[in-house]
């Protein structure tokens, strides 16, 4: 009889739960069991979990190891996915193999390039993938200099923080001031230049930003599994042009993407970004991590999320192709059951139940959300 495999994702992104679906109606008909934690109680993650704890705050990322190794250890973890200190858990691989746990995730050397999006750029254009102008900015002075040339060159100015994921602090420069027309609608990103410049010169410390040009649709998403020998078993590009999203298998996104993450050994699961920058695709982003849109590809025939379980425990997959590239679609929200609200603990000096609640710290308080059948407890 094969064993149930045990898989922990944790602080992991809400679309995760459809990545936990796809293990748990894997093509192997292997029992998984997943558990999850995280710091939100509200997660969806967590209540998609067979078992779930609400994570420590404030743990500084070694402290963070050992509370790691610890749930490996105490919850039998067979795959551990980590997305958050997810380049100080890699450094201790050796701990964790010990523990009975393997990683899917890259190398520490891998995940220490792409951390920081300027080392990222120049690493990758030492081995001739195209990436856009850019310029590190930490004050007015420089920024405004990064703006003037992007300007003369003919493009939009744009920056985000040089380290981040997921869009967090993109913002797009106009030279438009400030004015009624920001305020109706929904709030965008586009931000005038001169408050930009006073809110830098205000600031008691500098920043650390990456501007570049605004670079232009479609967004190709190359999702890559490569394994420890660094030779990509897939790869398949999702697109993304306003709300219409599709599947791509053309070179000029896909030879690119295998080229990074062959060259930079980005084992286990990864996710290349490109746009356009005039008429060439060029890098935007590169995710040392599985994709919150990664079972989007179940719409090409693949179960991805299984593969690379399968890579990981080092039962190799083999080269992986889609049978058939699935049609446009879009992305639309759905309904997710929550854990129930647990009622907060009086605090000991309220003198009657009519006193103030104070409710407990997150991490006081593991959830067991889900009994083997599944039901929600």
């Amino acid at each position: 009889m094969v064993s149930r495999v045990r898989v922990w994702l944790n602080r992991t992104y809400a679309e995760n739960v459809f990545f936990m679906d796809q293990l748990r109606r894997n093509p192997s008909d292997r029992a998984v069991e997943i558990h999850a934690t995280h710091g939100d109680p509200d997660s969806p993650v967590l209540a998609a979990a067979d078992t779930a704890e609400l994570e420590p705050e404030g743990l500084s990322p070694a402290a963070y190891v050992e509370y790691a190794l610890t749930q490996c250890e105490r919850r039998g973890i067979d795959v551990f996915v980590p997305r958050l200190h997810q380049s100080a858990i890699v450094a201790h691989r050796a701990e964790f193999e010990a523990a009975g746990t393997a990683l899917l995730a890259p190398p520490p050397e891998a995940v220490a390039v792409f951390e920081d999006k300027v080392v990222a750029y120049q690493a990758v254009e030492s081995i001739g993938v195209p990436v856009p102008p850019w310029w590190r900015v930490r004050d007015a002075h420089e920024l405004l200099t990064a703006v003037e040339e992007l300007e003369r060159l003919g493009h939009r100015a744009c920056f985000k923080p040089a380290a981040g994921a997921g869009g967090v602090g993109f913002r797009m420069i106009t030279r438009e001031p400030f004015s009624l027309s920001q305020l109706k609608g929904f709030p965008g990103p586009h931000v005038p230049l001169d408050l930009v410049l006073e809110s830098l010169r205000r600031a008691e410390e500098p920043v650390d930003w990456l501007v570049m040009p605004r670079l232009e649709q479609p967004e190709v998403s190359v999702d890559c599994l490569t394994g420890p020998d660094n030779r990509v078993r897939l790869a398949i590009g999702r697109t993304k042009h306003g709300r219409r999203r599709g599947f791509t298998l053309h070179e000029r996104w896909l030879e690119p993407a295998r080229r990074i993450a062959e060259g930079f050994g980005l084992h286990h699961l990864s996710n290349i970004q490109f746009r356009m920058l005039g008429d060439r695709p060029v890098l935007m982003d590169v995710n040392t991590r599985p994709a919150g849109g990664l079972h989007q590809l179940s719409l090409c025939g693949v179960n991805v999320p299984w593969a690379a379980v399968r890579l990981a425990l080092g039962d190799d997959p083999g080269e992986i192709s889609p049978p058939f590239l699935g049609q446009d679609y879009t992305v639309v929200s759905a309904p997710r059951p929550l854990l129930p609200v647990t009622v907060p603990r009086q605090r000991a000096d309220s003198p009657t139940v009519t006193g103030t609640l104070d409710a407990l710290p997150a991490q006081a308080t593991p959830v067991e959300p889900r009994a083997a059948s599944g039901a929600l407890q």
